[in-house]
């Protein structure tokens, strides 16, 4: 097994991932059981008078909570924007990785862990506290289509493991209650996401060690070197982290309701100096932390 992660931006990402993801943010029709679940947006409230409003800030971060037409966007600088979504609310998906021939995005698309681009109004009059409105929302169809399989994965009742599936939901309540145990990391060639392998062989043994416990889960996070653009190394960071995932699923065994939600980080957080071949070598990387309950780590 590799060194242990000492990134700070892997902690970010295990808030975030451990996120509960809300139902769909606009439903049909009004529902009035006491018991429904209050984040669910039933009627989305109209669009703002737009001779009231101006361009506000554009938001770019992760979506990390939602509440009845609310979304909360937390930006790489730790700090969260609030932003409401309304009738007028454009949603578009750009193609990537998992880009598919699907119907067209809408607000039931926004589900938590997703990173977005949010393009704002606010009202003219600037009064403070007035708050943001979302005139337009982007995000990645690779993005979507990842978090909707974690999200499928831990709702499914796999028939053999349904206890331990419940347990799981548990546990992952509360993520401060995990260590970041062990992180091997997959290096790959520039601009390339080839898994050699001799890597494929080290993660199917991180598979088989981290499954030997029982309430064991991963995180991938993708990474790249400096070379190349920041749209390229997004995109290249997040199809690496894609095939890590795939391999150790379908190769390796490990179940995808124990894979917290996977992201890409292009070349931030670097293990070494990117102005050197070595230290390029070592940040074109996947890193696969295994996380183990505190409780059965002795702490």
């Amino acid at each position: 097994m590799g060194a242990i992660s000492k990134n700070s931006g892997v902690h970010v990402l295990l808030a975030l991932a451990a996120l509960p993801v809300a139902g769909s943010l606009y439903a049909q029709p009004q529902n009035t059981d006491p018991n429904a679940n209050p984040n669910i947006i039933v009627n989305a409230p109209p669009a703002p008078d737009p001779s009231t409003m101006v361009a506000g800030p554009d938001v770019k971060g992760v979506i990390v909570a939602r509440n009845a037409d609310k979304i909360k966007v937390k930006g790489a600088d730790g700090g969260s924007t609030i932003i409401a979504i309304t009738q007028g609310t454009k949603i578009k998906a750009s193609s990537g990785l998992f880009a598919s021939k699907g119907g067209k995005p809408d607000a039931s698309s926004l589900l938590n862990g997703i990173p977005v681009t949010v393009k704002t109004l606010q009202p003219a009059d600037g009064q403070a506290g007035s708050g943001l409105y979302a005139s337009q929302i982007n995000f990645r169809n690779n993005d979507l289509k990842t978090a909707t399989m974690i999200r499928n994965a831990t709702d499914q009742r796999f028939e053999e493991q349904t206890a331990a599936t419940e347990a799981l939901r548990g546990r992952m309540a509360d993520i401060d209650k995990y260590n970041i145990k062990n992180t091997t990391n997959v290096h790959f060639d520039t601009g390339k996401a080839v898994i050699s392998a001799e890597d494929k062989a080290q993660l199917c043994a991180t598979a088989t060690e981290a499954g030997a416990t029982e309430n064991a889960l991963m995180l991938v996070v993708g990474y790249t070197d400096s070379v190349g653009g920041e749209d390229f190394n997004q995109t290249l960071s997040e199809k690496r982290a894609a095939r890590v995932i795939n391999y150790l699923q379908q190769a390796c065994g490990w179940k995808p309701y124990r894979m917290l939600t996977p992201t890409g980080m292009a070349e931030a957080d670097p293990l070494a100096d990117n102005s050197t071949e070595e230290g390029k070598a070592q940040n074109r990387r996947v890193a696969v932390n295994v996380l183990v309950s505190k409780s059965v780590d002795g702490m």
